[in-house]
């Protein structure tokens, strides 16, 4: 049987063949990262150029997490995470380069015996301000299951101006909110912890910076292994306003430090906001000076203000017989009020990683930061470069002086350079997004 041969419109060739040229190209890129949901880059290597948009683009109501990764850069921008958006994992490549950072304040409309006017041309009160009607903090997370990493969330103002008025870089509003190896930074209010008594916050190995009330608000919160770090003369850094909550503010094997300012003596722990508050600080090494008193007033009665085995920074015991007892509120209406400061051994076991955060509901966010072990044998071969497969990776992450090269399930990579002299790292990413350890090789 005689086969006849069909005949395209040559319109129709056209699109057909251009279609199969973006498939391959789709296919191609797809390739280079079955790892991330989403690879933000603001020299536009990634699928965005703005930690927003890749937000934007997140299915709302999710199960499991959405991985997110942020190449190193400077993301001038507010980021907004709506409830109906849950398990987002940001993860930075690097902490120190990875910014999110904009500069903006809640400071009022000034009056005639406002002296300093700077404030208000980044007040989000402003009608006429570049900010004018944004949201109160540069980074707002409204849905549970938050995971981030290796991220530095800044407020410019707080942190240009080393001034009031309230200039919060985070604002968390949710439960299971975790965050490892990040940076806060900002002057007044750095970061706003969740109102709801109920809501947990983990918080591993990181650095918060600020002035004045620089982590406040409610919820049980356990920050271990980080740095407070006090930036005027007379700092306070925590103003909680807890309701009924059974642990509340709690610091395990944290360090306290500032910067010259603030180490004259004056600095506070914290001040009690409203309702209750607690707040527990348990083997916090001091570098630099406390006011005797420790903790200071401000509207209300705390239910706990305390410490358990505060050193100095030579691992001596601090003198705490002078710490603060006696609270009395401002206002019309003032009261005064007892506070113990300080709880026993047993009292401080109690205090623990299980209790705080897992207990709910076997929520546990130290195993989404269980960093997985460099890759093992990296070496070049004929066909490539590669390296050991590392049990449980999702990928490999491949960077180069902080250039992200390569993103790869696989345990090969056909990145090739004539480069010599410079150092190639590769992290295994673990199934939450979380980066391993480094794996070395020399060009």
């Amino acid at each position: 049987m005689r086969t006849s041969k069909i005949q395209f419109p040559k319109r129709f060739s056209f699109f057909f063949l251009l279609f199969c040229i973006l498939g391959i190209m789709g296919y191609a890129r797809s390739q280079q990262n079955t790892i991330f949901h989403a690879v933000v880059a603001k020299d536009g290597t990634g699928d965005y150029t703005t930690v927003q948009s890749a937000i934007d683009a997140v299915p709302e109501n999710l199960k499991s997490p959405w991985l997110i990764f942020v190449k190193n850069g400077s993301y001038e921008e507010q980021v907004i995470i709506p409830q109906n958006k849950p398990f987002i994992h940001l993860i930075g490549q690097d902490k120190e380069r990875t910014i999110i950072h904009l500069k903006l304040n809640v400071g009022g409309k000034p009056d005639a015996n406002t002296k300093d006017l700077a404030y208000w041309h980044y007040s989000v009160y402003n009608p006429k301000s570049v900010v004018s009607h944004f949201e109160g903090a540069v980074v707002n997370i409204n849905a549970s299951d938050f995971y981030s990493e290796n991220i530095s969330y800044v407020n410019d103002w707080g942190v240009e101006a080393q001034n009031g008025p309230q200039a919060l870089a985070l604002k968390t509003k949710a439960d299971r909110i975790a965050f490892y190896n990040c940076k806060f930074r900002s002057f007044q209010d750095t970061w706003m912890t969740t109102t709801r008594d109920a809501d947990r916050h983990y918080v591993k190995e990181c650095w918060l910076e600020g002035a004045v009330d620089y982590f406040y608000g409610g919820g049980n919160a356990l920050v271990e292994e980080s740095t407070l770090y006090n930036v005027r003369s007379g700092s306070v850094i925590v103003a909680p306003c807890h309701e009924s909550v059974k642990y509340g503010y709690v610091f395990r094997n944290c360090v306290i430090d500032g910067n010259e300012q603030a180490a004259d003596g004056k600095l506070k722990l914290g001040r009690p906001w409203h309702n209750s508050p607690k707040a527990v600080y348990i083997n916090t090494l001091v570098k630099i000076p406390l006011a005797p008193e420790g903790w200071t007033n401000m509207g209300t009665i705390p239910a706990l203000f305390a410490e358990y085995n505060s050193m100095d920074m030579n691992g001596k015991a601090l003198d705490l017989s002078c710490r603060k007892t006696e609270y009395e509120t401002g206002g019309k209406e003032k009261r005064k009020g007892e506070c113990r400061a300080t709880i026993t051994s047993n009292e401080a076991a109690l205090y623990t990683y299980e209790n705080i955060i897992k207990s709910k509901d076997g929520w546990d966010p130290r195993s989404m930061m269980e960093q997985l072990p460099a890759p093992a044998h990296i070496r070049w071969e004929q066909d490539g470069l590669k390296w050991d497969a590392v049990p449980g990776a999702l990928g490999y992450v491949l960077d180069v002086n902080g250039k992200i090269v390569d993103i790869t399930s696989d345990t090969q990579s056909l990145w090739k350079s004539d480069m010599k002299g410079v150092v190639l790292l590769i992290r295994a990413v673990n199934r939450n997004g979380t980066l391993g350890e480094q794996g070395v090789y020399y060009l």
